[in-house]
């Protein structure tokens, strides 16, 4: 139990429901033992708000067709406003269903086949797959790793911008995986680079409530009219507080041609469909939840000195040092293994089912994202074992 009156060590089977972080489809089907910190979310119960509010809306007992709630928009709003000082029009947020349906759609509304999405790799990698499935080209701009800290290579972006056929630039803001907070002279950089060469930014922003102190969360879109006009941002609450099985998300549109055309497409594939829960879930949390956020935020914090503490005790495995989300990025490549043999140790001897670095693109070979917002218990005993396996690969 946390000072806060929240219970984040509370044990919470999650093979009751369908999850899929525990599940076969995860794990594999001899992969029940294994510890699992794979899939992008939090092993903890959502806000007590959010749960009792979703309670009363059960209770409530009819489930008709349902308008957005009034309270939902402003909900967000205020949230905006008062978390981060962005101040941002109601008339320019659209619902989606979630934030790859908005990333699919920018892509094929803004873009035609055969034209270049650039990204930042190692990089989430359904960005991959939204852009190939869109019959778009897949542009690397890799990310640079300087003194274990990742930074974006502005000269490699300056010159795919520069090609006529590169027309937008999918932005991870908050980082995943690498946890890197993009701070306001790089976005400005950055936004520079595309306002000029006419390449649209597609930021999503879905962890920018996952910050760690010191490093604040820049909204890109926040850095003035200009960059505004010439980026779609993708926000949810999904992570921030644990309900992405409940909820869905905005798509925040300032340019009012292009918000018109995103708009009808949105008509047009019949994605404006309201779920009551998730919208009571939703505005809720935006409402009720900080509380309940600044808590699981500590917690989480004190989970990263615990493996900050233990990989100290491994000189062959590297953390790199995050500044949001609840993923951390690990360097293996100390261990001199090959990847088939890293994903196999790390399985087999560590007991970790982890993401497998390569996942999001050929500059993750050697690393592992590791998911920390679980019980710590859970936590100190994987990371013992992951203590023990290399002291005997050693």
């Amino acid at each position: 139990m946390t000072r806060s009156g929240f219970d984040f060590d509370e044990e919470v089977d999650r093979r009751e429901v369908p999850a899929l972080k525990p599940h076969p489809m995860v794990l594999g089907k001899d992969g029940q033992h294994l510890f699992a910190a794979g899939v992008a979310d939090m092993d903890f119960k959502a806000p007590p708000p959010v749960l009792a509010a979703l309670k009363k809306r059960l209770d409530h007992g009819v489930f008709g067709y349902e308008t957005v709630p009034d309270g939902l928009v402003p909900a967000l709003t205020y949230w905006l406003e008062k978390r981060h000082g962005w101040t941002v029009d109601p008339a320019h947020i659209l619902r989606a269903p979630n934030i790859l349906n908005s990333l699919a759609i920018a892509a094929s509304l803004f873009t035609d086949p055969g034209d270049g999405i650039i990204v930042q790799p190692p990089v989430f990698f359904d960005f991959y797959d939204v852009i190939t499935e869109n019959r778009r080209h897949v542009i690397k701009n890799p990310l640079l790793l300087n003194k274990g800290r990742y930074e974006m290579d502005f000269n490699g972006l300056e010159q795919l911008a520069a090609k006529p056929g590169n027309k937008m630039l999918f932005l991870c803001n908050p980082h995943n995986p690498v946890g890197r907070v993009w701070i306001r002279d790089e976005l400005r950089t950055l936004a520079d680079i595309c306002r000029r060469n006419r390449v649209l930014v597609v930021s999503d922003e879905i962890h920018a409530d996952i910050t760690f102190p010191g490093h604040p969360y820049t909204p890109y879109a926040s850095l003035g009219e200009a960059e505004a006009g010439n980026s779609i941002t993708l926000i949810s609450p999904a992570k921030s507080f644990n309900i992405a099985s409940c909820c869905s998300a905005f798509t925040i549109v300032s340019d009012e041609a292009r918000r018109r055309t995103f708009q009808a497409e949105n008509s047009r594939l019949t994605t404006n469909k309201n779920n009551a829960f998730a919208s009571v879930a939703m505005e809720t949390a935006y409402r009720d939840g900080e509380p309940w956020l600044n808590a699981v935020m500590d917690y989480i914090g004190q989970n990263l000195s615990l493996v900050r503490e233990s990989l100290d005790t491994l000189p062959q495995v590297t953390l790199v040092e995050p500044e949001g989300t609840f993923l951390l990025w690990i360097d293996f490549r100390g261990l001199g293994l090959q990847q088939e043999d890293l994903t196999a140790f790390l399985r087999n001897q560590a007991g970790w089912a982890v993401t497998r670095g390569p996942a999001f693109g050929e500059e993750g070979i050697g690393f592992a994202r590791l998911n920390i917002a679980c019980r710590r218990a859970s936590l100190a005993a994987a990371m013992t074992q992951l203590e023990l396996a290399v002291l005997a690969h050693r």
